[in-house]
């Protein structure tokens, strides 16, 4: 495995601890694989060196949740306008990264976390009606790609506003998996334009997928023994520390 060598045995242990935690997450909640393993990431290498680590774990972790969940085709109907404005706007967000530094890209990863951590532990209860929301729809999902595109976040504004929608929960996991997947394919594309996809990471990444596949069963499993929304907390409180650790790295004050 030589295309391995220009990554340490640490840099690859703290990779593989990445990813098997994201998995894990993803087992229990069926969201937030890029959420967690990107921010750990960012802090042990950076911000654009850490995207393309998170490309093929995440693809591979959001169609082992939509191959399971019931209804892809009818969430496809319903939300193919937001989930194809998302993944064309992940260039335009690809394009203001390369011409901003690292650190504050990732001080912007940082504060779209604390963002989505506020609303989700506030367990903000709007309601939006589809009928008048969804000519919005493509604006929604352009904006979640261009902020997909320029930190690697993909849940800032589409889960809200899905959640807004108070749709079932299976159609709730497709839609925003749906979105995840052709995105990140479009980050696959733009990454390799740019020259941060190489094959060395895509080496790693492969390699990841067995962490991957086996912390995600792990996670379905916990899931029934567990409480969700404790569960779910915890991940939220962490992800809050790891947004706040690239805020203050940026600032020079860690």
């Amino acid at each position: 495995m030589f295309l391995l060598d220009s990554f340490s045995a640490t840099q690859l242990a703290t990779i593989a601890a990445a990813y098997f935690i994201a998995a894990l997450v993803k087992g229990v909640t069926g969201l937030g694989y890029s959420s967690t393993c990107l921010p750990i990431l960012t802090l042990a290498f950076g911000l654009k060196e850490a995207l393309p680590l998170v490309l093929i774990p995440s693809v591979a972790s959001n169609l082992g949740v939509m191959v399971n969940t019931d209804g892809f085709r009818a969430s496809v109907q319903r939300f193919w306008p937001m989930v194809l404005s998302a993944a064309a706007s992940v260039f335009a967000g690809l394009w203001a990264l390369t011409r901003m530094k690292g650190e504050s890209a990732a001080a912007i990863l940082g504060v779209v976390l604390l963002i989505y951590v506020g609303f989700a532990l506030t367990n903000a209860r709007f309601r939006l009606t589809e009928a008048r929301t969804r000519k919005l729809e493509p604006v929604i999902g352009a904006v979640t790609g261009f902020v997909n595109g320029l930190t690697g976040s993909q849940v800032m504004p589409l889960i809200p506003y899905l959640l807004s929608l108070d749709i079932a929960r299976k159609r709730f996991l497709q839609a925003s998996n749906q979105s995840f997947t052709l995105s990140s394919a479009a980050m696959f594309v733009g990454l390799g334009a740019t020259g941060l996809m190489t094959a060395q990471v895509v080496t790693v990444s492969a390699c990841g997928l067995v962490l991957v596949a086996l912390g995600v069963r792990i996670g379905q499993r916990t899931s029934r023994h567990l409480a969700p929304q404790a569960f779910r907390t915890v991940v939220l409180i962490v992800l809050a520390g790891l947004g706040m650790g690239l805020i203050l790295r940026a600032a020079g004050w860690l």
